[in-house]
This record gives structure tokens, C-alpha cells and sequence, in this order.
């Protein structure tokens, strides 16, 4: 599935990583999965569960006098349309200024050159399209 058109919010993101870690769930439950890093009111999360059944990112199934909610749009559809956009936005699409921006920011491990150097030796030796 690709991601919605109006993007996920921060705040409605946070509810879909308490959905992608196990669904369905009530909005109860999603509060209380929540409770510790969020705050929020039980009509809050009602709010954001709506705006994400209206980009239809979640699903909403009728358990007796109440909903049960589950992810629709998958984790790794989402990560990829951030990550993508975050590139676009920040780095005019180009991979090498994020790595060294990543790389004077926080610094890079010989760990993290022998990966970048294995992911460069990979991408050389695949076919080109």
C-alpha cells in the first residue's frame, strides 16, 4: 500500500506505532499503550484515529459497543515515504550529504564505514536498470 496522500502527522504517528506493534486494539487500549510518553486525552486519540480512518491508513471494526482498530497503511510503506521525503526535503534527494551530514553530526564508527563501504561495493556489483 502506498502512504496516504495527506501525510501522517507526528501525533498520528504515534498511534500508528502503537498499531503496527499489535492490532486490533481499542482506544482504550491505545491509550493506555501510550499512557507514559503521551498525555492525552481519550477524545484526543479519538480525533487522531479518526484523521487516520479518513486517510485510510487505519481500519475500524465494530466489537459490540465499540471500535476496534487496526493498521492499514504497513510500517515499512510509511518509513519509506519519510525517509524518501526527508531527502528529498533536506538534501535535494542526494544520499551523499546525509551521510555526511550524519557523519559530522554524530560521527561514523568503523562499524558504520565498513557497512557504508559494503552498501557501496553492493550497489557497484548490481545490474543497472
Amino acid at each position: 500500500m502506498t502512504p496516504p496522500a495527506s501525510p501522517v502527522s507526528d501525533a498520528e504517528a504515534q498511534v500508528m506505532e502503537v498499531l503496527w506493534q499489535s492490532s486490533p486494539r481499542s482506544t482504550d487500549e491505545i491509550a493506555a499503550a501510550l499512557q507514559g510518553q503521551r498525555e492525552w486525552q481519550i477524545a484526543t486519540i479519538k480525533t487522531l484515529l479518526n484523521r487516520l480512518l479518513k486517510k485510510g491508513a487505519v481500519a475500524a471494526a465494530k466489537d459490540g459497543r465499540r471500535y476496534l482498530y487496526s493498521a492499514v497503511l504497513p510500517r515499512e510503506a510509511w518509513l519509506s515515504h519519510q525517509s524518501l521525503g526527508m531527502v528529498d526535503r533536506l538534501f535535494n534527494g542526494r544520499l551523499a550529504p546525509l551521510v555526511a551530514h550524519f557523519g559530522a553530526e554524530r560521527g561514523l564508527s568503523q562499524a558504520d564505514v565498513d557497512a557504508l563501504k559494503a552498501l557501496v561495493r553492493a550497489y557497484e556489483k548490481a545490474p543497472k536498470p
